[in-house]
């Protein structure tokens, strides 16, 4: 289904009746409920086969709204007024007696708000309720960046699809939260972080990866192909996919069973757009292992390092969501 307004109130009254829709947003698809609604999130969590002690991100319609759920600081403030809408979550305490379901926020006592640019933001305004949203694909398998990669994972699952295209950004959102007078980076996305430091006029505070999960997207294993991943490499071998970055190519390219280059120019901003796709791509060929060429860690490079760190890691074992309710 396409974006104009009968198609935005459609989606509206689908999520308002506890179903789950397909919303593009800048950063990636999300698997979309309104997150008032128990039944209707616990849909999210079924249909992703997510666990549950993984929150998730509440998407609003502006500030407004997120002031109704959240506490809100000075700094974060700053940081909504700077960057929203747009790929930048935030993580704030929960408001008492809020309506938001415990389950969006897996028993923490904060919530992760967005607010999105666009078509979502458009939905949210219209339901006039928070949408949780992770991204429309299977748990901790590859994300959806178009309509097409929404329906071949999950499209016998969800009541409707809206295609907007290609997303924009290719990226989840970068997470933050404000400790005091420090900003921690819970995870690197769409939104650079020099770009918040710039605002902030500090570094921002860098956690242990292998701390306790705060917010969406922090788990070890993530965003991972069927294939191995092999990161770093200068030297393809025989029958490897490649996923290749800038002009110059690692030794044995020409060995690759096939080869996608998330950037010619070098681009990251062209090469965080391509990524989920490209490596979805290269999964449907069936080489065993994805080799990618090293990728620089400035700017957008950190969370596309992050996510192809994310997908090289040892692969959790298979749970339902009966096994770990």
């Amino acid at each position: 289904m396409g974006t104009d307004e009968q198609a935005i109130l459609t989606a509206a009254d689908v999520l308002a009746e506890g179903k789950l829709v397909a919303i593009p947003t800048e950063t990636v698809y999300g698997l979309a409920a309104d997150a008032t609604n128990g039944n209707a999130v616990a849909g999210i969590f079924e249909a992703k086969g997510r666990p549950h002690f993984n929150p998730l991100i509440c998407h609003v319609s502006d500030v407004a709204m997120a002031e109704r759920y959240a506490l809100i600081d000075p700094l974060s403030r700053r940081l909504m007024d700077a960057f929203w809408p747009g790929p930048l979550t935030l993580v704030l305490p929960l408001k008492p007696d809020t309506v938001i379901h415990p389950l969006v926020a897996a028993g923490l006592d904060t919530i992760a708000l967005r607010m999105p640019r666009g078509v979502a933001g458009k939905i949210i305004s219209a339901l006039d309720r928070p949408l949780a949203a992770p991204s429309a694909n299977t748990s901790g398998k590859i994300s959806a960046t178009s309509a097409p990669a929404v329906e071949d994972d999950l499209g016998l699952k969800i009541a409707l699809i809206l295609d907007a295209g290609p997303s924009e950004v290719g990226l989840e959102s970068t997470i933050v939260k404000v400790d005091g007078d420090a900003v921690q980076l819970l995870r690197p996305g769409g939104l650079a972080a020099e770009d918040i430091e710039a605002l902030i006029g500090e570094k921002l505070k860098r956690i242990d990866q292998r701390s306790a999960i705060e917010a969406p997207g922090m788990l070890a294993s993530h965003y991972a192909p069927a294939a191995g991943v092999r990161l770093n490499v200068h030297e393809v071998r025989e029958g490897e996919a490649l996923l290749a970055f800038g002009p110059a190519r690692a030794i044995g390219a020409e060995l690759a069973a096939a080869s996608l280059n998330l950037s010619e120019s070098g681009n990251l901003r062209e090469a965080a757009a391509n990524l989920f796709d490209f490596m979805k791509r290269l999964d449907g060929i069936g080489s065993a292992v994805i080799a990618v060429e090293p990728i620089p860690f400035n700017g957008l490079g950190e969370a596309i390092n992050d996510r192809l760190v994310r997908a090289a890691a040892p692969r959790l074992p298979s749970m339902t969501v009966e096994q770990i309710k």
